[in-house]
């Protein structure tokens, strides 16, 4: 197969991967704490021929390479909903959640109460405080969380705060290498054990949005797709190329 055949099967590949990444943006435009993911790319040369037999130097060829993928990690917009467990982070830290699998980490800080009032994610995996998960009695009320997590309601017909917990604020040394796990969760990965994050602050009523851009990741559907149609379109004119050179060349002159 000549070069300008694999090459452009090369870009191909990389096109098609970087569409299955622009998909699952969009697909979590509405997902809240959503980070936005891009590709990385970069040449690959082709190691050239080493025989002895070859005469001149061998032509480098220049492929497509995806090399991975990276985070976007800026905040998203708070949106105010006056919900008193719908809690906003203003900075890089995570909540820490108690899974099956063990710790993992989100942004998406839509919490409710479970049917023993412990506080828990959408997906019903209790949200660690320092001391383990919180609970809230069936009598409390005025629910206030503090900006460095601490929770505290008013008991009964008590006029006093009672403390229930604070939350585990963590971060984490290099957070690009943090792994999606799916549901909104994150673990660890290569990124560092998980440290305490006095920084960062809670926002009550809050819910941080999707980082995702529509616009920008539907301009760039549209791009994809016109490459790689037009890559398509190359490689099949390459293939008529051939199939005629072919066919000439067989030709026996009578």
């Amino acid at each position: 197969m000549e070069n300008a055949l694999l090459v452009g099967l090369s870009r191909q590949m990389v096109l098609e991967r970087q569409m299955d990444v622009v998909a699952n943006n969009l697909a979590n435009v509405n997902t809240n704490g959503f980070k936005t993911d891009a590709s990385l790319f970069q040449e690959y040369l082709k190691t050239g021929a080493h025989e002895d037999n070859f005469i001149g130097s061998d032509r480098a060829v220049s492929y497509v390479q995806d090399s991975g993928t990276y985070r976007d990690p800026s905040q998203g917009a708070l949106q105010a909903t006056n919900n008193p467990l719908d809690l906003a982070i203003d900075g890089n830290a995570f909540l820490v959640v108690q899974t099956a699998g063990g710790e993992r980490y989100t942004r998406d800080g839509g919490l409710q109460l479970n049917n023993v009032g412990q506080l828990v994610t959408v997906a019903g995996d209790p949200v660690l405080g320092a001391s383990g998960p919180i609970i809230l009695q069936p009598t409390d009320h005025d629910i206030n969380v503090s900006p460095d997590g601490t929770i505290t309601v008013l008991e009964g017909n008590g006029r006093t705060d009672a403390i229930r917990g604070k939350l585990r604020l963590v971060s984490f040394t290099n957070a690009q290498r943090m792994l999606k796990e799916g549901s909104n969760l994150y673990s660890a990965g290569a990124g560092g054990a998980a440290q305490p994050d006095v920084k960062s602050q809670v926002r009550q009523g809050f819910i941080e949005k999707s980082n995702v851009n529509s616009v920008a990741e539907m301009s760039r559907m549209i791009e994809v797709t016109r490459a790689y149609t037009q890559i398509a379109t190359l490689l099949q004119q390459q293939s008529d190329l051939h199939k005629t050179a072919i066919q000439q060349l067989a030709d026996v002159p009578a």
